[in-house]
């Protein structure tokens, strides 16, 4: 991988000035054609902004040009999305089959993380890496942030919530499990007022995305 860059303080896009409540809301907005309106003209626009806002940060923070990608539900013909997403990959073209970072709101909180799913197909070079580093793990990662074994699930465990025994088990059933997945980082409450706030919440992004970024060298190593 190339030298990385220090982090600069992420300036925000002049259209991007937070998220408020009916961005929430529109996440539990009752059936598909209604929902994925209220997302396209209230959610997506944001998620956008954020995108472009973000992709030089981390292209400077990996050291690698990453590009954004906000998520289309282009498959869904019935069911609702229960959360929608901007997502930075190292390819123009996709996300999903990289480890990747990702920006992103259920209806009850937003999620800054890492994530590597099913249809990355080095998701060993991660796990093995990290079950040989568990301990610098234990003690890299926030003690608030939130591992979850399935990214189509809004709750995590806390990392302060879970013995090295457990750490170890999800990255042991990553190597192990082909539909195995990981996500790590921050959920932030739907009325936290860093929300509202553009700067300070790509400020608080490019912190949070700085602090997985040992966990996004171990799967690109």
């Amino acid at each position: 991988m190339n030298t990385t860059a220090k982090p600069s303080v992420a300036e925000p896009a002049a259209e991007f000035a937070g998220f408020e409540a009916a961005d929430f809301d529109a996440m539990a907005v009752p059936g598909l054609e209604n929902r994925m309106s209220a997302i396209i003209e209230s959610v997506r626009p944001k998620l956008h902004a954020l995108g472009d806002s973000l992709a030089p940060i981390l292209t400077g923070l990996s050291g690698t040009q990453l590009y954004p990608h906000v998520a289309k539900h282009a498959r869904r013909s019935v069911n609702p999305p229960d959360d929608t997403w901007v997502a930075w990959s190292p390819s123009p073209k996709g996300y999903k089959m990289f480890p990747h970072f990702q920006i992103g709101l259920w209806s009850t909180h937003l999620f800054i993380q890492f994530a590597i799913i099913y249809e990355c197909p080095t998701k060993d070079v991660l796990a093995v890496r990290a079950e040989n580093e568990l301990k610098s793990i234990r003690s890299s990662v926030p003690a608030d942030y939130q591992w979850s074994k399935d990214h189509m699930k809004p709750e995590g465990t806390a990392h302060k919530d879970m013995s090295d025994e457990e750490l170890k088990e999800l990255f042991v059933r990553l190597r192990k499990i082909k539909a195995a997945e990981l996500t790590c980082g921050l959920h932030v409450r739907r009325d936290d007022p860093v929300l509202r706030d553009g700067k300070a919440l790509l400020a608080k992004a490019e912190s949070v995305f700085a602090t997985l970024l040992p966990l996004y060298r171990m799967a690109n190593a």
